[in-house]
């Protein structure tokens, strides 16, 4: 039988269905209990699996998502029990696997060159040169820039933009997020690590950067921080960015179901994980955490 799961705020549910012959069988109930079995016939076999079908796509709708169909479904009662009976959801790869192509590689190159010199311009002469280096660099896979010489100068140059304190040319920090989206996971680790380390008090996107850091290191899973990390450094509203409808389906969609599963592992809830944001003085990232919540 296949397995689902909804863990949000004080619901805990589990719910199983699968086919036998030409009967419709789902099990349901809160986590760490057995659950009601009930079951329905068809006249065919075909007529049970399009139920079952019919069943999942609402679930999925409701906000269900699909865990180990082997899951424990006895574990004790309780929020502790609800821990142990979510089994992991695995993240879906990112981009292409990394392609060591020099003709890819030097374009990419350039078109990093090309976005940095952009800094300070106008809004949509940037936002050009950023949708050329996003293009050039998702060609290359899931690389690490620290380990292609021709990639890591441009590539730092543009971290340090991204942190450039008021009154000095910089690249929106969503603009670099973006691109650490479509590269391996350490580009963003390091990112992170110089912007700790950096980033001015005046900086506009010192809050964002703040939020960014500790997210990495509350989750211990680098892949599930990035996602949420680079959600965290949308700017809604600006030319080239995510509305905060969009956000937010992005966040249901691809991110939300990952982290609440791993948030339940460790005895946690989605809603205090991202009531613990600090967003004071930073409306715009205010307004993201806000569009996350209603997901």
């Amino acid at each position: 039988m296949r397995r689902f799961e909804f863990v949000e705020g004080t619901s805990a549910k589990f719910w199983m269905a699968g086919v036998e012959g030409a009967n419709f069988i789902v099990v349901y109930g809160r986590l760490g209990t057995p659950g009601q079995r009930k079951e329905k016939a068809f006249p065919s076999e075909d007529g049970a699996r399009k139920e079952l079908d019919k069943k999942i796509a609402e679930k999925l709708r409701e906000g269900y998502h699909e865990v180990a169909a082997d899951a424990a479904a006895s574990a004790p009662a309780g929020a502790k029990g609800a821990a142990a009976a979510s089994a992991k959801l695995s993240l879906p790869q990112r981009g292409r696997a990394p392609r060591a192509d020099k003709a890819l590689i030097d374009r990419a190159a350039a078109s990093l060159d090309s976005l940095a010199k952009s800094a300070g311009r106008r809004s949509w002469v940037v936002q050009r040169a950023a949708d050329r280096a996003r293009r050039d660099v998702r060609s290359l896979g899931t690389v690490d820039p620290a380990t292609i010489p021709a990639l890591s100068g441009p590539f730092d140059a543009l971290v340090a933009l991204a942190a450039a304190p008021k009154g000095h040319k910089r690249i929106p920090l969503s603009v670099v997020c973006s691109l650490l989206a479509e590269l391996d996971v350490a580009a963003y680790e390091k990112a992170t690590a110089a912007w700790k380390s950096s980033i001015a008090p005046t900086a506009a996107t010192a809050k964002v950067v703040d939020a960014m850091v500790k997210q990495r290191d509350a989750i211990e899973d680098a892949e599930l921080s990035l996602r949420v990390g680079v959600l965290l450094a949308q700017r809604p509203g600006r030319a080239g960015t995510v509305s905060k409808h969009g956000v937010a389906r992005r966040f249901a969609k691809d991110v939300k179901p990952h982290l609440e599963s791993y948030l339940v592992s460790k005895g946690g809830r989605i809603r205090g994980h991202l009531d613990a944001i600090e967003t004071k003085g930073d409306p715009t990232l205010a307004a993201v955490v806000s569009a996350l919540k209603s997901a």
